[in-house]
């Protein structure tokens, strides 16, 4: 294929030049977004009167029938052009010869890709969004169902305090809300449209940069045409709002790891999502969970990468920034592929209460509530902190726990201590006390997935 920019050169470029020039490979698939930019940008220069409207009618015209080809796999995309955008205007050329090339008229590839890769990851960024939607929704329906499902809090990885499986799972729900928040705040920020800011300086032509913003679902035109081809800072905002999703994804993945071995097993993974060994025959491995684990290290790469590729730039446009698109690509790409097989795994895997339940007997995390009790008591906490340490250590001396420990060992420290100590001590009257703001008592869970669900209608709702 003849290159579009060939007049200045005397030779044709090295056939391993122009295969590691070429990005058709991986722009590809912005192929709908470039004949939708087109298509704006052919209406604009109609109106405008900067080609005759009958030009501007063929090329929208000869543009819609090429997206219809390629859609239906009647044309196929050309792996020897340079890119999508001049694979395009050159199938354009070919069906309409001097009107196709009218198309670039007061346009240059710099805003055109500029405009594209906005295109592209406006969509992308709904797709995502729309999972992460689902996931926290599926949560919130879980939490729903496991308001008293006692299990151990920890910290350190230690058991420290009893909280429930909905109040745990809250915990993600709302991490999750800040990352579609996140999207929602790049989307915004990217939501505005270079095309017309040309190579770098704009054109001289009376183009309408309102008409294609409007056009094409724009807040407005960008407001500085150096500024507008020369920064991928959005691809780099989405990439680290990608990043968070792939860490809370990883953390949970790291707990559903946890969770469904041996040693713990609160939960079992569907046998759909789930994989076995090839020499050991009893085992069930969270294959999914380890990937998203390992592919959130992949993703980290794509934000470095991005980073990376920009920090050294001089104004305006630099071929450096053709960098962006694999990188920022293969973020979408698996940030939506983790969610996709994520969901469904959390919707089926089952829960073992009374293994959570049980766990949450041992390792003394009703000991801050025995504290607390002589404190309701008139101690100072800090004399009954010691106490209760003391406590503890007779009870890991007797084998025994803080709710079996005889009342006439507890006299011993202090007569504060009656009967009413069991109750205080019992792990679900110890969850159903913490009922403070974002606590884990049933009550307050409930709460937290009610304004989950209206913060989470309003993020969707927010375009």
């Amino acid at each position: 294929m003849a290159k579009m920019w060939a007049g200045r050169f005397s030779k044709e470029v090295d056939a391993m030049v122009n295969a590691f020039n070429s990005s058709i490979s991986f722009d590809g698939r912005m192929y709908r977004h470039d004949i939708m930019g087109s298509i704006a940008h052919a209406k604009m220069l109609g109106k405008c009167s900067i080609i005759s409207e009958e030009d501007s009618k063929l090329i929208v015209k000869g543009l819609s029938e090429i997206l219809d080809d390629i859609d239906s796999g009647k044309l196929e995309l050309d792996m020897n052009a340079e890119d999508i955008h001049m694979f395009i205007e050159a199938e354009l050329t070919k069906r309409y010869g001097d009107v196709g090339k009218r198309l670039h008229t007061s346009r240059s590839r710099n805003d055109q890709v500029a405009l594209d890769i906005r295109l592209y990851l406006r969509d992308e960024i709904g797709e995502i969004r729309k999972l992460a939607a689902k996931l926290t929704d599926v949560l919130c329906t879980l939490a729903s169902s496991n308001l008293n499902t006692v299990m151990p809090g920890y910290t350190h990885l230690q058991r420290a305090q009893p909280v429930t499986l909905a109040h745990h799972l809250m915990a993600y729900a709302q991490m999750l809300l800040r990352d579609i928040s996140r999207l929602n705040d790049t989307r915004r920020r990217m939501n505005y449209n270079p095309l017309g800011s040309c190579a770098l300086a704009g054109t001289t032509y009376p183009i309408d940069r309102k008409m294609t913003s409007d056009l094409l679902g724009f807040d407005g035109p960008t407001a500085n045409s150096l500024d507008s081809v020369a920064d991928r800072d959005f691809c780099v905002e989405l990439a680290a709002a990608i990043s968070l999703i792939m860490t809370h994804l990883s953390r949970f993945s790291e707990e559903i790891i946890m969770w469904c071995s041996w040693e713990f097993k609160f939960i079992e993974l569907d046998d759909a999502y789930a994989t076995g060994s090839s020499i050991m025959p009893q085992k069930k491995n969270p294959d999914i969970t380890e990937l998203i684990r390992g592919k959130t290290g992949r993703v980290n790469g794509d934000l470095v990468t991005l980073l990376s590729m920009l920090k050294g730039l001089p104004l305006a446009y630099n071929k450096d920034m053709q960098e962006d698109k694999e990188a920022i690509f293969d973020a979408v790409d698996n940030v939506k592929l983790c969610l996709e097989t994520f969901i469904p795994m959390i919707e089926t895997m089952r829960i073992n209460p009374d293994k959570m339940r049980a766990a949450a007997a041992k390792g003394f995390i009703n000991a801050t509530d025995c504290a607390d009790y002589l404190v309701k008591k008139g101690l100072p906490f800090r004399d009954a902190y010691k106490i209760t340490g003391q406590l503890v250590a007779i009870c890991i001396e007797k084998s025994c726990t803080l709710e079996t420990l005889d009342l006439s060992e507890y006299k011993k420290f202090t007569q504060l201590f009656d009967n009413d100590l069991y109750e205080a001590i019992n792990l679900e009257t110890c969850v159903n006390q913490r009922n403070s703001e974002g606590g884990p008592a049933p009550e307050s869970v409930k709460k937290q997935i009610e304004l989950t669900r209206t913060l989470l209608g309003r993020e969707i709702a927010d375009e």
